[in-house]
């Protein structure tokens, strides 16, 4: 049996910053004509649009492959209101669902909206809700499983550079049976490394309601640079404790096992 287990997303809002120049007139003092231009910030815009395009060697979500343990296409589209309002829609690949038989269901569609918000300097909130849309997927014909697409709800809690989020279906989750409220707990940090780079440890703990078996706990740790222009990229090492018997492709690998992920993305 396949579960399509991981989440989302932060996403940016862009500012600009403006520099200008002071014109001395003849008539200024020389302190004055040797006093600092002062510099201005542009007003903050009342939204952003950005979109994405990216590959990786293998899928990882929630420390599953999703993607049976090879490459997939990814991209997605994001707006962020400067009140903290967001929306976002994201797309992928996968091979998950055709492995536990169904005869359709090639493409995963997530759609979230949320609010983001300042409790204290350095300590926010995000809420929101997320729909994985499996287009026309057929798991809900394969004896043992229900349709695949699932509906979350998440809060996350950021301090610093540690965010603590925890998700919760109010659906089935991922086709699995009588799995509604199964919950999702997701803790991991960004600590910037100067130039372009960073480090991101997670760890993260998978309970599938009234299903224990296939309830699990998965770790990262990724190295990411961003090289400017859009362009970035991440290299982590995934794995996960799950069953080796439940969580495996047709020919019978382990779809959780430790491996190291490269993932390359340009944003515009």
């Amino acid at each position: 049996m396949t579960l399509k287990t991981a989440s989302a997303l932060t996403l940016a809002v862009l500012a600009t910053l403006a520099g200008w120049g002071t014109a001395f007139a003849q008539s200024e003092t020389p302190a004055e004509a040797q006093a600092p231009a002062q510099a201005a910030a542009a007003p903050t815009p009342d939204y952003t649009l950005a979109y994405n395009i990216g590959v990786v060697t293998d899928y990882r979500y929630r420390g599953i492959s999703q993607s049976r343990l090879k490459p997939a296409l990814q991209g997605g589209v994001d707006f962020a209101h400067k009140s903290g309002f967001y929306l976002g829609a994201w797309a992928s690949t996968i091979k998950w669902i055709k492995d536990a038989g169904a005869s359709d269901g090639s493409v995963e569609l997530d759609l979230y909206g949320g609010y983001k918000g300042e409790i204290a300097k350095d300590f926010t909130y995000d809420v929101g809700y997320l729909r994985y849309q499996y287009v026309n997927n057929t798991l809900g014909d394969v004896p043992g499983f229900g349709n695949a697409n699932t509906d979350e709800l998440y809060g996350a809690l950021t301090w610093g550079i540690v965010t603590v989020k925890y998700s919760d279906s109010v659906s089935n989750l991922f086709g699995t049976l009588n799995s509604k409220n199964s919950g999702y707990l997701d803790v991991s940090a960004n600590v910037d490394l100067g130039n372009g780079w960073s480090v991101v440890p997670h760890v993260g703990h998978q309970m599938v309601k009234n299903n224990g078996a296939l309830s699990y706990t998965d770790y990262a740790l990724t190295l990411g640079k961003d090289f400017g222009k859009g362009l970035s990229a991440t290299l982590a090492v995934v794995g996960t404790d799950a069953s080796k018997t439940l969580y495996v492709t047709p020919d019978g690998k382990f779809t959780g096992r430790t491996a190291l992920v490269l993932g390359a993305k340009y944003t515009f």
